[in-house]
């Protein structure tokens, strides 16, 4: 089988993988990125909810999960969030701006991905190659790679990894980086399911399916970190943002606390409605806060044995018991989704082994690795988004 010859081979068409294969090819590589989906892009098209939260106006180290959390900083201080909002104001993409900074497309993650594309094409000098399984990347010498494919074998003389990770299966995710990476000597740290629902099997599980579509504002927090955002019940656990969030930092085994009224000082109120409110009920006081779903399922956990006295005959240290509980009640889930619905993948490649620079493998000239594969994962908001540019534009500039 005859091989084709290009400069840089990109394994993965997504969003790390695209563009660096348009910023390579405007500094006149001939560039062919191998995707194995039968499409291009497909986790851009679904993320966000379809509308892509693209980066976020606030991009800080701190937004990172890594074990080696200073190497996010040269890459995204060379290519940031504003970079990236400058390239979409070019297309005249809409967007706007959500909670938390979050920077979402107006008219869906296509026009995201329309861009990438055409940032493509432009070059003349990008092909793409899809339902395109990668077998084998072989070093040739001193001169580059040889890479076998399900469409052939093509000769490069740079191959860079931006396969992603191992979330969400159905659109392509797989573990073809960390075996690459392994192959040339990586370290490479365990994976798990990032951003990702809490699950459960004990009677909270009930409570959770009985209350499933609720959602309240609420802080989850565990001794590594806190996240103040909605909270969604559902039919196996707890989703929604700060769920998704804290399970970054989370693992089997371990439980954490949900404060379901964070924005209130409830020892203070009860003491106030207490004196100024006695004959009312405490139900009654917590449902100008929550839905009463959910109180009722709160009342049955907490303060069933005083559920029908009047406030003014519960005792204050009853008061501050119960306010403690609703401050920090403490579940402890079986497990997550998985990566069945994981929106990354925390671990992967040691980045103590590439350079922050360049993304260059230190084991092997001539092998890059981008995005989600390293052992980088942003928090929610669009900051795996950012990392997908910065790291990729590093890249570029070397490839």
């Amino acid at each position: 089988m005859s091989s084709k010859q290009y400069d840089v081979l990109v394994i993965g068409a997504g969003a790390s993988g695209l563009m660096t294969a348009y910023m390579a090819a405007q500094r006149g590589r001939k560039v062919v990125v191998v995707e194995k989906a039968n499409k291009v892009g497909k986790k851009i098209l679904m993320s966000g909810g379809g509308k892509c939260n693209f980066t976020n106006l606030e991009v800080e180290p701190s937004h990172y999960i890594s074990h080696n959390p200073h190497f996010v900083i040269s890459a995204l201080t060379r290519y940031s969030n504003w970079d990236f909002i400058g390239l979409v104001c070019e297309y005249g993409i809409a967007y706007e701006e959500r909670k938390h900074g979050q920077l979402f497309t107006l008219n869906g993650a296509k026009d995201i991905l329309s861009m990438l594309l055409a940032e493509c094409d432009k070059t003349g000098l990008v092909d793409l190659k899809t339902s395109c399984e990668v077998k084998a990347v072989n070093p040739v010498d001193d001169q580059g790679f040889q890479v076998a494919t399900s469409l052939g074998y093509f000769e490069v003389e740079s191959v860079v990894v931006a396969s992603g990770g191992l979330s969400i299966p159905t659109l392509g995710g797989s573990g073809i980086g960390y075996d690459i990476a392994k192959q040339f000597g990586h370290h490479v740290y365990p994976t798990r399911a990032g951003l990702v629902p809490f699950t459960f099997s004990d009677g909270f599980k009930e409570v959770t399916t009985r209350l499933s579509g609720n959602a309240v504002e609420a802080t989850l927090s565990n001794e590594l970190n806190s996240f103040t955002e909605a909270l969604l019940f559902t039919h196996r656990g707890l989703s929604g943002p700060s769920s998704l969030q804290l399970s970054n930092y989370w693992n089997v085994g371990q439980s954490f606390q949900v404060d379901f009224l964070p924005s209130v000082d409830l020892l203070d109120f009860f003491k106030t409605k207490k004196q100024s409110q006695p004959k009312v009920l405490l139900r009654t006081l917590l449902n100008e806060f929550l839905p009463k779903s959910v109180v009722a399922e709160l009342q049955g956990l907490i303060w069933t044995d005083v559920a029908e006295n009047p406030i003014g005959n519960i005792s204050d240290n009853q008061l501050e018991q119960i306010a403690t509980r609703l401050h920090g009640f403490e579940v402890k889930p079986s497990g997550t989704e998985g990566y069945r619905t994981a929106e990354v993948t925390l671990g992967g490649v040691d980045t103590s082994e590439v350079s922050s620079k360049t993304m260059e493998s230190q084991k092997q000239k001539g092998l890059y690795f981008i995005g989600e594969v390293l052992d980088v994962t942003g928090h929610l908001g669009g900051y795996n988004f950012q990392w997908a540019w910065s790291s990729a534009h590093a890249a570029s500039e070397y490839i």
